[in-house]
Protein backbone atom coordinates (compact mmCIF):
# COMPACT_ATOMS: atom_id res chain seq x y z
CA UNK A 1 0.00 0.00 0.00
CA UNK A 2 3.21 2.44 1.03
CA UNK A 3 4.63 1.74 -2.51
CA UNK A 4 1.30 2.39 -4.51
CA UNK A 5 0.37 5.67 -2.45
CA UNK A 6 4.25 6.92 -3.22
CA UNK A 7 3.67 6.58 -7.16
CA UNK A 8 -0.18 8.31 -6.72
CA UNK A 9 1.85 11.04 -5.43
CA UNK A 10 4.31 11.07 -7.85
CA UNK A 11 1.79 10.55 -10.65
CA UNK A 12 -0.66 13.94 -8.92
CA UNK A 13 2.18 16.39 -9.11
CA UNK A 14 3.70 15.03 -12.39
CA UNK A 15 -0.28 15.60 -13.72
CA UNK A 16 -0.34 19.21 -11.93
CA UNK A 17 3.13 20.22 -13.24
CA UNK A 18 1.95 18.93 -17.04
CA UNK A 19 -1.13 21.85 -16.63
CA UNK A 20 -0.10 24.52 -19.12
CA UNK A 21 -1.79 27.88 -18.22
CA UNK A 22 -3.29 27.69 -21.77
CA UNK A 23 -5.81 24.56 -21.11
CA UNK A 24 -6.71 26.53 -17.83
CA UNK A 25 -8.08 29.42 -19.34
CA UNK A 26 -11.70 29.50 -19.41
CA UNK A 27 -12.23 31.91 -22.31
CA UNK A 28 -10.73 29.08 -24.67
CA UNK A 29 -14.36 27.25 -23.82
CA UNK A 30 -16.44 30.15 -24.54
CA UNK A 31 -18.80 29.70 -27.52
CA UNK A 32 -20.13 33.05 -29.63
CA UNK A 33 -24.10 32.70 -31.06
CA UNK A 34 -23.07 34.18 -34.31
CA UNK A 35 -21.49 31.31 -36.36
CA UNK A 36 -17.67 31.37 -37.28
CA UNK A 37 -17.17 34.29 -34.70
CA UNK A 38 -13.26 33.27 -33.93
CA UNK A 39 -10.33 35.50 -32.35
CA UNK A 40 -6.15 34.40 -32.33
CA UNK A 41 -6.11 35.10 -28.95
CA UNK A 42 -8.35 35.00 -25.54
CA UNK A 43 -7.60 36.09 -21.91
CA UNK A 44 -9.29 35.20 -18.25
CA UNK A 45 -8.68 38.91 -17.32
CA UNK A 46 -7.86 38.98 -13.43
CA UNK A 47 -10.64 40.71 -12.28
CA UNK A 48 -14.27 41.45 -12.17
CA UNK A 49 -15.04 37.87 -13.83
CA UNK A 50 -14.28 39.14 -17.07
CA UNK A 51 -12.68 37.91 -20.61
CA UNK A 52 -11.37 39.62 -23.68
CA UNK A 53 -11.07 37.48 -26.89
CA UNK A 54 -8.95 39.85 -29.75
CA UNK A 55 -6.90 39.98 -32.92
CA UNK A 56 -4.68 42.53 -34.02
CA UNK A 57 -4.03 42.66 -37.65
CA UNK A 58 -0.91 44.71 -38.16
CA UNK A 59 -1.52 44.52 -42.35
CA UNK A 60 -4.87 46.34 -42.52
CA UNK A 61 -5.27 49.50 -44.32
CA UNK A 62 -5.30 51.68 -43.63
CA UNK A 63 -4.42 51.44 -40.49
CA UNK A 64 -4.02 48.26 -38.21
CA UNK A 65 -6.99 47.21 -36.63
CA UNK A 66 -7.93 45.30 -32.90
CA UNK A 67 -10.67 42.99 -32.89
CA UNK A 68 -12.37 42.61 -29.57
CA UNK A 69 -15.00 40.64 -27.70
CA UNK A 70 -15.18 41.66 -24.06
CA UNK A 71 -17.56 39.70 -21.29
CA UNK A 72 -18.33 40.18 -18.05
CA UNK A 73 -21.27 40.03 -15.88
CA UNK A 74 -22.51 43.50 -14.60
CA UNK A 75 -23.62 43.25 -10.79
CA UNK A 76 -27.44 43.59 -12.05
CA UNK A 77 -29.24 42.78 -15.31
CA UNK A 78 -29.88 46.44 -15.81
CA UNK A 79 -26.60 47.40 -15.25
CA UNK A 80 -23.25 48.02 -18.01
CA UNK A 81 -20.31 46.90 -18.75
CA UNK A 82 -17.31 48.74 -20.28
CA UNK A 83 -13.92 48.33 -22.10
CA UNK A 84 -11.18 50.97 -22.79
CA UNK A 85 -8.27 51.69 -24.44
CA UNK A 86 -6.20 54.31 -22.62
CA UNK A 87 -3.59 56.00 -24.94
CA UNK A 88 -1.98 58.44 -22.27
CA UNK A 89 -2.02 56.50 -18.60
CA UNK A 90 -2.75 53.27 -17.09
CA UNK A 91 -6.30 54.26 -15.38
CA UNK A 92 -9.48 55.58 -15.74
CA UNK A 93 -8.65 58.94 -17.04
CA UNK A 94 -7.81 59.01 -20.52
CA UNK A 95 -9.31 56.21 -21.23
CA UNK A 96 -11.57 55.45 -24.76
CA UNK A 97 -14.16 53.66 -23.33
CA UNK A 98 -17.28 51.10 -25.30
CA UNK A 99 -19.58 50.69 -22.58
CA UNK A 100 -22.43 48.09 -23.64
CA UNK A 101 -25.81 48.11 -21.69
CA UNK A 102 -29.86 47.35 -22.04
CA UNK A 103 -31.82 50.28 -23.24
CA UNK A 104 -35.07 51.10 -22.19
CA UNK A 105 -36.69 49.20 -24.98
CA UNK A 106 -35.00 45.86 -23.69
CA UNK A 107 -32.45 46.26 -27.00
CA UNK A 108 -28.53 45.68 -25.98
CA UNK A 109 -26.65 49.06 -27.58
CA UNK A 110 -22.70 50.01 -27.51
CA UNK A 111 -21.87 53.63 -27.38
CA UNK A 112 -18.54 55.82 -26.96
CA UNK A 113 -17.08 57.68 -23.82
CA UNK A 114 -14.23 59.57 -23.96
CA UNK A 115 -12.82 59.67 -20.15
CA UNK A 116 -11.66 62.89 -19.20
CA UNK A 117 -12.62 63.07 -15.63
CA UNK A 118 -14.47 61.50 -12.73
CA UNK A 119 -17.03 63.16 -12.88
CA UNK A 120 -20.59 62.63 -14.74
CA UNK A 121 -20.03 61.18 -18.38
CA UNK A 122 -21.75 62.25 -22.02
CA UNK A 123 -21.56 60.19 -24.99
CA UNK A 124 -19.22 61.10 -27.37
CA UNK A 125 -16.61 60.53 -30.32
CA UNK A 126 -13.37 58.48 -28.92
CA UNK A 127 -9.68 58.76 -30.51
CA UNK A 128 -10.01 55.61 -32.23
CA UNK A 129 -11.95 55.10 -35.44
CA UNK A 130 -14.40 52.57 -34.29
CA UNK A 131 -15.59 50.08 -37.64
CA UNK A 132 -17.75 48.55 -35.97
CA UNK A 133 -19.74 47.07 -32.56
CA UNK A 134 -22.60 45.48 -30.96
CA UNK A 135 -23.61 44.31 -27.63
CA UNK A 136 -25.41 41.01 -26.55
CA UNK A 137 -27.16 40.02 -23.53
CA UNK A 138 -27.47 36.21 -22.15
CA UNK A 139 -27.03 34.38 -19.23
CA UNK A 140 -26.15 37.10 -16.57
CA UNK A 141 -23.29 37.82 -19.33
CA UNK A 142 -23.02 41.22 -21.07
CA UNK A 143 -20.51 41.24 -24.59
CA UNK A 144 -19.12 43.81 -26.13
CA UNK A 145 -17.66 43.25 -30.09
CA UNK A 146 -15.99 45.96 -31.65
CA UNK A 147 -13.25 46.34 -34.42
CA UNK A 148 -11.18 49.38 -33.53
CA UNK A 149 -8.55 51.26 -36.25
CA UNK A 150 -5.56 51.54 -33.95
CA UNK A 151 -3.01 53.78 -35.60
CA UNK A 152 0.94 53.46 -35.46
CA UNK A 153 3.08 50.43 -34.82
CA UNK A 154 1.36 49.46 -31.42
CA UNK A 155 3.26 47.04 -29.53
CA UNK A 156 1.14 47.46 -26.18
CA UNK A 157 -1.78 49.35 -25.28
CA UNK A 158 -2.93 49.72 -21.93
CA UNK A 159 -6.74 48.71 -21.44
CA UNK A 160 -9.03 49.27 -18.60
CA UNK A 161 -12.97 47.56 -17.98
CA UNK A 162 -15.15 48.19 -15.58
CA UNK A 163 -18.80 47.10 -14.57
CA UNK A 164 -21.80 49.13 -12.72
CA UNK A 165 -24.95 47.94 -11.45
CA UNK A 166 -27.26 50.96 -12.31
CA UNK A 167 -28.01 53.15 -15.58
CA UNK A 168 -30.05 56.80 -14.70
CA UNK A 169 -31.47 58.35 -17.66
CA UNK A 170 -29.32 56.46 -20.17
CA UNK A 171 -26.37 57.35 -18.68
CA UNK A 172 -24.08 54.86 -16.56
CA UNK A 173 -23.74 56.00 -13.09
CA UNK A 174 -20.68 54.97 -10.96
CA UNK A 175 -19.54 51.87 -10.47
CA UNK A 176 -18.78 50.46 -7.27
CA UNK A 177 -15.14 51.13 -5.39
CA UNK A 178 -13.91 47.96 -4.20
CA UNK A 179 -10.65 46.26 -4.86
CA UNK A 180 -11.61 44.40 -7.82
CA UNK A 181 -13.29 47.23 -9.23
CA UNK A 182 -9.74 49.38 -8.72
CA UNK A 183 -7.79 46.72 -10.29
CA UNK A 184 -9.39 45.82 -13.41
CA UNK A 185 -6.62 47.25 -16.11
CA UNK A 186 -3.34 45.99 -17.37
CA UNK A 187 -1.49 45.81 -20.80
CA UNK A 188 -2.60 44.41 -23.78
CA UNK A 189 0.34 42.89 -25.74
CA UNK A 190 0.13 43.01 -29.79
CA UNK A 191 3.42 42.69 -31.25
CA UNK A 192 4.21 39.50 -29.36
CA UNK A 193 1.23 37.89 -29.08
CA UNK A 194 -1.23 39.46 -31.43
CA UNK A 195 -0.82 36.42 -34.06
CA UNK A 196 0.82 32.97 -34.12
CA UNK A 197 1.42 32.19 -37.53
CA UNK A 198 1.68 28.31 -38.67
CA UNK A 199 2.54 28.13 -41.97
CA UNK A 200 0.40 30.23 -43.98
CA UNK A 201 -2.64 30.24 -41.15
CA UNK A 202 -3.44 31.43 -38.27
CA UNK A 203 -3.83 29.54 -35.40
CA UNK A 204 -6.36 30.58 -32.84
CA UNK A 205 -6.06 30.67 -28.96
CA UNK A 206 -8.87 27.92 -28.42
CA UNK A 207 -6.95 25.90 -31.19
CA UNK A 208 -3.55 26.07 -29.12
CA UNK A 209 -4.81 25.26 -26.21
CA UNK A 210 -6.22 22.13 -27.59
CA UNK A 211 -3.00 21.44 -29.35
CA UNK A 212 -0.93 21.73 -25.73
CA UNK A 213 -3.90 19.71 -24.26
CA UNK A 214 -3.28 16.80 -27.67
CA UNK A 215 0.09 16.85 -26.54
CA UNK A 216 -0.27 16.52 -22.63
CA UNK A 217 -3.05 14.03 -22.70
CA UNK A 218 -0.09 11.70 -24.57
CA UNK A 219 2.15 12.58 -21.84
CA UNK A 220 -0.31 11.59 -19.00
CA UNK A 221 -1.00 8.46 -21.40
CA UNK A 222 2.68 7.76 -20.65
CA UNK A 223 2.77 8.40 -17.42
CA UNK A 224 0.03 6.24 -16.34
CA UNK A 225 1.58 3.14 -18.52
CA UNK A 226 4.88 3.40 -16.63
CA UNK A 227 3.02 3.78 -13.51
CA UNK A 228 0.89 -0.01 -14.20
CA UNK A 229 4.16 -1.38 -15.49
CA UNK A 230 6.33 -0.57 -12.10
CA UNK A 231 3.26 -1.83 -10.14
CA UNK A 232 2.48 -4.76 -12.13
CA UNK A 233 -1.23 -4.27 -12.87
Amino acid sequence: MAYFLQFLSLFLIALALLISPACSLTCTSQIFTIKNTRFTNCNDLPALKAYLHWTYDPTAKPDPTLSIAFIAPPPKPDGWVAWALNPTGSGMVGSQSLVAFRESNGSMVVKTYNISSYGSIAESKILYNVLNKRAEYSDGMMRIFATLAVPGNAVDVNQVWQVGGTMKDGVPENHDFSPENLSSKGTLELASKGEHQNGNSTVSGRERANDSGESELELYGVFILFVISVLGF
